[in-house]
């Protein structure tokens, strides 16, 4: 199945309209989501469970609350994916790891608490990567089951992608939201650090959740009704914007954001990505590029080994939680996980103080940029989807099996909202483009995008 460009599957505010005179119901707009999953999830394998039960009791109670005019909110009754990292009391929290095989902690994350408040659907967990980070679970790319999803929100992007759900929540500590939203061509709001209460995931200080959806008015309802119910993470302001999505505003000036990935982009990734730079200029927009402002070439500079620090920053702070579970569990972990491990132990607290600084540096240089541009546009990752053949010869020495963090590392560290917009095709899978804004400009980057999606 060849990707063409533009959001595509499965949206929600659209079909709410119907729900107040009966013509369409949230247990309706449900079956149509569980027969899209039957259909489809034998090949894509975006799922680890379901409660289907649950999801139905919980659609008509939507339904009933829609007819009498009274819904708890936009998403009442919208059925969402949640990343197997993510706590729910309904069901397991595996995290992708047979040391937690069985585990079901019966407790609710902070975010899945303001989505029941809001009246939304947990239909199920989604697969992700061993503990969020390089061991890939089973699914595949909705448009090429032979090219990987990314990872680590691996099974929400596949999900949303393959129109399974209006929206699903991922996580990101390196690239794991935005880049298999541009490998499964979806869009998805990595947000500001911090802005959506992470719960009981307080462990890294460059882990934030996100939200993944096939529309963009979708994505704002749920990041926004999140963060209006349970805040961002503690000590910090949480997402701040309109209870409805931002209107589309036009940038007068934008800058492109090469980021490490730029030198892994082949001929054909680069041109989709230099005709849409050249499509915002035909449209007015100002587009600097780093050898136009000294500003943006620091800022280039100073993420030019941004992988290596997310690595260090990562690494360290894992490290004590991953020995303990090394310990209680023996076997529970797999090689890459534990080759990962093996090189985060040899990292000292100078060297994480060392990388904590220059992720500092970072945000300095980004914070300058402030007064010149509007936001930042980048590639979303280094190209469309790879190919995984999980039987390949080298597919366990292989040490990125879900794709590359290079275009995301950056915004990972800097700590700012990044959207990912599914506006390019690249030998028939989809390759995405993120607007990049300053930390608390989610609402900017946002309109940014939406007015970006509008041509």
């Amino acid at each position: 199945m060849a990707y063409s460009p533009g959001p595509k599957g499965l949206t929600w505010l659209d079909a709410t309209q119907g729900f107040a005179s009966g013509g369409l119901t949230p247990r309706a707009y449900l079956e149509r989501c569980l027969a899209i999953i039957a259909d489809r999830e034998p090949v894509v394998r975006a799922w680890v469970c379901l409660d289907e039960g649950g999801a139905k009791a919980a659609a008509e109670e939507s339904t009933q609350r829609w007819k009498a005019g009274r819904p708890l909110s936009p998403i009442d009754g919208m059925p969402i994916g949640i990343k197997d990292l993510i706590e729910t009391r309904n069901l397991p929290t595996q995290m992708g790891c047979k040391a937690y095989d069985g585990h079901f902690p019966t407790r609710d994350s902070a975010m899945i608490q303001a989505l029941r408040g809001a009246g939304a659907i947990i239909l199920g967990k989604t697969v992700t990567t061993e503990l969020g980070q390089s061991e890939p679970g089973p699914t595949t790319n909705p448009w090429n089951p032979r090219h990987t999803p990314g990872g680590s929100s691996s099974g929400s992007a596949a999900a949303v992608a393959a129109g399974m759900v209006p929206a699903a929540i991922g996580t990101q500590v390196g690239g794991s939201i935005i880049r298999p939203a541009s490998f499964c061509g979806n869009i998805a709001l990595k947000p500001t650090q911090g802005a959506i209460h992470r719960g009981e995931r307080q462990g890294s200080s460059q882990s934030t959740a996100g939200v993944h959806a096939n529309a963009l008015a979708d994505m704002w309802a749920v990041a926004i009704e999140i963060a209006n119910r349970a805040g961002g993470d503690p000590g910090t302001l949480g997402l701040m914007g309109p209870s409805r999505c931002p209107q589309p505003t036009r940038p007068e000036r934008l800058a492109v954001l090469e980021t490490e990935g730029w030198a892994m982009l082949d001929d054909d990734s680069r041109a989709a990505f230099e005709a849409q730079v050249e499509a915002l200029r035909a449209r007015g927009v100002e587009v600097l590029r780093r050898g136009d402002h000294p500003w943006i070439e620091a800022l280039e500079r100073s993420i030019a080994n941004a992988k290596a620090v997310t690595n260090v920053v990562v690494g360290f702070e894992n490290r004590w939680s991953l020995l303990e579970l090394e310990r209680n569990k023996p076997g529970g972990l797999s090689a890459r996980a534990l080759a990962r491990l093996r090189i985060s132990e040899k990292l000292t607290v100078a060297d994480y103080r060392a990388a904590l600084a220059e992720r500092e540096a970072m945000r300095a240089a980004l914070a300058r940029l402030a007064p010149l541009v509007d936001a930042l546009v980048a590639p979303a990752s280094p190209g469309p989807a790879p190919v995984w053949d999980p039987k390949a010869p080298d597919a366990e020495s292989n040490p990125r099996p879900t794709g590359d963090i290079a275009c995301n590392a950056a915004t990972s560290a800097l700590g700012c909202p990044a959207v990912t917009l599914p506006l390019m095709a690249v030998r028939g899978l989809p390759f995405g483009l993120q607007v990049i804004a300053q930390p608390h400009a989610d609402a900017r980057a946002t309109a940014i995008a939406g007015w970006i999606l509008s041509n």
